[in-house]
């Protein structure tokens, strides 16, 4: 599937369709337990993945940034870096592993840009800005607050609370702009990962037929699809970054976001 940004006309409405088959990579900024009541360490792992086929890892290079946004202001994570080798069913890959101090009551945005994936098959580069949500004490603070990335997507639920069943929307921005007819891939956690051996665990759904599951932004950049299914849901929206261009090759600069949805009991 071609990663470039996708120009439909500024009427096109959100929808959700079916690409031609194809496995997507996905940059995980992964903790299993996002709503948290004690204050401690909560640990992370960094992985460049393909989580719904549970298929192929990719090497991480050295991240560029890793940070945490609360609504005290921002905090360099890089120092907790920690690398690791993830097993995937396929091969093992570069990772890294980090803990995220939680003391105060409040949203943390955990925030990762990381250095861009040379993808040989497709002769570019992919590099996968990726927020994911993490709350303490059940307070929402900062959720919906844009952290200022070249390309982010601002979630407009609360993204820590999604109910399978529901719909979750967000906004895509590339430097503070809404991007409209972009195409935001859609990402399910079949296999999450075992936080103590650093390894994919079994799938607990198959890939959907047709390929990947693709929405598009409308004229206000804004997209919405319906969580069929409680777990972690990412959305990558594909080249929406304004860097076009790494190394000599071309660049896909892509916004990810990482959801929760639970069920309703």
């Amino acid at each position: 599937m071609n990663r470039v940004l996708r120009t439909l006309s500024a009427a096109a409405l959100a929808a959700v369709a079916f690409a031609p088959a194809a496995e997507a990579h996905f940059q995980l900024v992964y903790t299993p337990e996002i709503n948290v009541e004690k204050a401690g360490n909560l640990p992370f792992r960094l992985v460049f993945w393909h989580p719904l086929e549970n298929g192929h890892a990719m090497d991480m290079g050295q991240p560029k940034e890793f940070f945490v946004v609360t609504k005290d202001g921002k905090a360099d994570l890089l120092p907790a870096l920690k690398p690791i080798t993830f097993k995937g069913p396929e091969n093992s890959a570069k990772a890294f592993a980090a803990d995220l101090p939680m003391k105060k009551n409040g949203d943390y945005v955990v925030t990762l840009v990381p250095a861009p994936y040379l993808e040989k098959s497709e002769d570019i580069y992919i590099q996968q800005i990726t927020k994911s949500f993490v709350n303490k004490g059940g307070l929402p603070t900062n959720w919906s607050d844009p952290v200022g990335l070249p390309t982010e997507i601002v979630p407009l639920n609360k993204p820590n609370n999604i109910l399978a069943g529901s719909t979750f929307s967000g906004v895509v921005l590339s430097e503070g702009k809404p991007v409209a007819g972009a195409e935001i891939e859609i990402e399910y956690i079949a296999a999450a990962p075992d936080m103590k051996a650093n390894a994919a665990t079994k799938p607990t759904v198959q890939p959907a037929p047709g390929g990947a599951i693709i929405a598009i932004t409308d004229e206000n950049g804004k997209f919405t699809f319906g969580i069929p299914k409680a777990g972690f849901w990412g959305f990558a929206a594909l080249g929406t970054g304004p860097a076009k261009e790494f190394d000599g090759k071309e660049l896909s600069q892509d916004a990810v976001i990482w959801v929760r949805a639970f069920d309703f009991k």
